[in-house]
């Protein structure tokens, strides 16, 4: 019954403040080779100025930029060596964000600024953060959506309901998962791994707002300039590294601990997070870009070939925002919306043939060439439709 009370009451008060919200910063993305970016100042037009931005192996070119408040455009373009992020952060918080854009291509961001001091992710987790200073514009202007955002509180205090729930229970299996990895016990922490990080595949919209958390919980050795040998490669997949790869807990007992906290840290700054609509309506095709990007080429769990059960993580998070959303996707869009269905079926689909009786997925090693390929393909076109969906409920 406490349960009940809690999370009953976390409507209640979600009703309140995300009425609040404002929807801002709209995204477009594009995939192709860079065209010709115009960097200028006069925002208060409904298309903003272009700021362009290269990003290299050691961060942001220019690292420091002066734009005004309202809406601005940035044209980014990778010239480094790897599929690399570019992020807006207003202290740990994730304001906007581009995530895995392949070398020599290029995305576009679009998005609302209001005045102040921001840093920009450049890159490598390692990489030095750049600096956007953000002054008053004259005739600030803020894109309307097409849906009056009212009708999405509701939609939303669930969903922070959803999340909350998810990181509880990482919480939860975080400490089982843990105590094994520092009681030395090899085989429990090593099957504990993947039923443990789902939790976190699940609420990633909102956990990776959190900068600083997302890169000690759950970063890639890649993220980093020194890969597994830099020492901060923690987290998730640094203990995944030594269960899976080197076969032992020796040494593990500090990331163990630190994940632990990280974890208790993030449940306590979800609790008092209001979710904004670009947030969730953005985070359903955020989970599945993710798969497109990590999961389907096996980069994400490499060392444990558990990729299935984050995949399937992923594609519930997803399909939990889309459900929450149905009623207005349905109003504003119903072709998109079957289109949607039908993908997530196709996915649902190819992810059934690899499950095994005790819930989990067969090791990713085991798909068949076949099947990755039938995968890819209905991700990239569930993918390409969720992208619209902050378009068609005007979530800008």
């Amino acid at each position: 019954m406490k349960n009940v009370l809690k999370y009953s009451t976390i409507i209640c008060l979600i009703a309140l403040t995300v009425a609040a919200c404002e929807s801002n910063k709209s995204s477009d993305t594009l995939g192709s080779n860079p065209p010709e970016a115009k960097v200028a100042s006069d925002t208060s037009s409904s298309n903003p100025a272009e700021t362009a931005l290269t990003v290299t192996d050691k961060g942001c070119e220019p690292n420091q930029l002066t734009l005004t408040s309202g809406q601005n455009s940035f044209v980014i373009t990778n010239k480094s060596s790897q599929p690399l992020e570019w992020e807006i952060l207003s202290g740990v918080k994730v304001i906007e964000e581009r995530e895995n854009i392949a070398p020599g291509f290029v995305q576009k961001l679009k998005t609302n600024l209001e005045p102040g001091e921001y840093d920009m992710a450049c890159g490598l987790r390692s990489n030095p953060k750049g600096k956007i200073t953000v002054k008053v514009g004259v005739g600030d202007s803020q894109a309307k959506g097409t849906v009056d955002q009212g009708k999405l509180v509701g939609a939303i205090a669930e969903y922070k309901v959803y999340v909350t729930k998810e990181i509880d229970q990482l919480v939860a299996d975080n400490k089982t998962f843990t105590d094994a990895v520092i009681a030395g016990d090899l085989a429990r922490a090593t099957k504990l791994y993947a039923s443990t990080h789902v939790h976190w595949e699940r609420a990633e919209p909102i956990a990776e707002l959190f900068s600083d958390l997302d890169k000690t919980m759950d970063s890639r050795a890649d993220d980093f300039a020194k890969k597994e040998a830099d020492p901060q490669f923690t987290g998730y997949h640094r203990i995944e590294k030594a269960l899976f790869q080197d076969k032992t807990t020796k040494g593990m007992k500090p990331f163990a601990e630190k994940l632990q906290k990280d974890g208790l840290d993030l449940q306590k700054r979800i609790a008092t997070l209001t979710i904004e609509p670009k947030n969730m309506v953005g985070g359903a095709a955020g989970l599945i870009e993710e798969v497109a990007a990590t999961k389907i080429s096996g980069e994400e769990d490499r060392y444990s070939h558990t990729d299935l059960w984050d995949f399937s993580a992923n594609v519930e998070g997803s399909q939990k925002i889309v459900e929450l959303l149905r009623p207005i996707i349905q109003k504003a869009n119903p072709d998109l919306l079957a289109r949607v269905d039908a993908n997530f079926t196709k996915v649902n689909q190819g992810l059934a043939k690899y499950k095994t009786p005790d819930g989990g997925f067969a090791a990713y090693d085991k798909v068949s060439e076949t099947d990755k390929k039938d995968m890819k393909t209905a991700i990239a076109a569930l993918s390409e439709d969720l992208s619209q969906l902050r378009g068609t409920l005007g979530v800008n």
